[in-house]
Parts: structure tokens; sequence; C-alpha cells
């Protein structure tokens, strides 16, 4: 397994990942993100293909603040089906400087090169609905606190990587049930 998440951090940041961004297009950031209220359980609704997440339907993440000042995140997804096997990864975010809607996330946090971008781009007022990119373009999702986010929401966020240089016409999108659109 660590030489999975090894192979899956380096392709991140080695650029094995599509590319799904206009580079010329300045990435926003969330400016007020309450990394407080930003913890707990967010539900995958849309997001562009990624190797590793090939396969997973009704995909979760899940933030907890750590004393250290850190933040644990668990990724589930089921494999194939909604019944397939449960399949999870745990990893650490941290602040990238001093802005907190700018993070960096590693599954093999003992690699000091290992950490990914993750930038919250968006998030809703009332903390329900969160769009996240990196700016090299290779990743990007919206995530809600409830599956069954309605698609004038789901559109409402696709338009916010669009603003940021994404070509929105590559995401999958996911149902309420978790399962492919």
């Amino acid at each position: 397994m660590k030489h999975l998440l090894l192979a899956a951090a380096l392709c991140l940041l080695t650029g094995c990942s599509a590319n799904y961004r206009d580079q010329s297009v300045e990435v926003m950031t969330e400016p007020t993100l309450d990394l407080e209220r930003y913890a707990g359980l967010w539900y995958e609704v849309a997001r562009f293909p990624n190797f590793f997440e090939r396969d997973c339907v009704a995909a979760t993440a899940e933030y907890t603040p750590r004393p250290d000042g850190r933040i644990t995140v668990l990724n589930s997804c089921r494999d194939g089906t909604l019944d397939g096997e449960l399949k999870q990864a745990e990893g650490v975010a941290r602040i990238a400087g001093d802005n907190p809607a700018r993070l960096e996330v590693s599954f093999t946090p003992y690699i000091p090169f290992a950490w990914a971008d993750y930038w919250v781009l968006d998030i809703d007022q009332d903390y329900t609905v969160a769009v996240i990119g990196s700016p090299g373009g290779g990743l990007g999702w919206v995530l809600a606190r409830d599956r069954a986010l309605p698609p004038a929401r789901v559109d409402a966020a696709l338009q916010v990587l669009a603003r940021n240089g994404y070509d929105i016409s590559q995401v999958e999108r996911f149902g309420p049930d978790g399962a492919p659109l």
C-alpha cells in the first residue's frame, strides 16, 4: 500500500494527471476560509477524472483538525459500484504560506516533497458547497455536505472552476446516490 501511495504522490507532483486548466488564467481562492467550519464530512458531487479515483463511486472526504494545526484527511469511496469494496486513503493537509484556502495535501507525509496543492477556490456562506482546484490544473472537485445537491447549485459551482480557467466539459458528475450520472 505504501508503494501505491508513493507512486500516486510522485505522479501528482510530476504531472501524470491531465491538465484541465488554462494556465494563463489566474487562480483565485476563497478570501476568508474558516478551516474549523470547513472541517467535517463532504460528499463528492463532481470531479475531474484522475488516476487515483479511477472506478471510485460514492466518494467522500472527511477533514479533522489536529492539535498541531494540520488537518487529517480521510478519503473514502466504493470500488466500481455502490456495493463495491470500500477504499480509503488517509493523509494530512497543511496551510501553504499564510492563506488558509491554499492547502497542501499528502498521503505520504513522510516524504518531504510529496505534497500536492489543494486550493479552496470558493465556499458558500453556509459552508455547504465547496469548489476545490489545483493551480496546475490536474485536479478539481465540487464537494457538498449533502450528496443530493440540486443541479443548479452544481452548475454554479462549476462556473467557479470555469472562471479559474478550467475546462468544465471534462467534469464527471455524480448523483444523489454517489453513482456517476
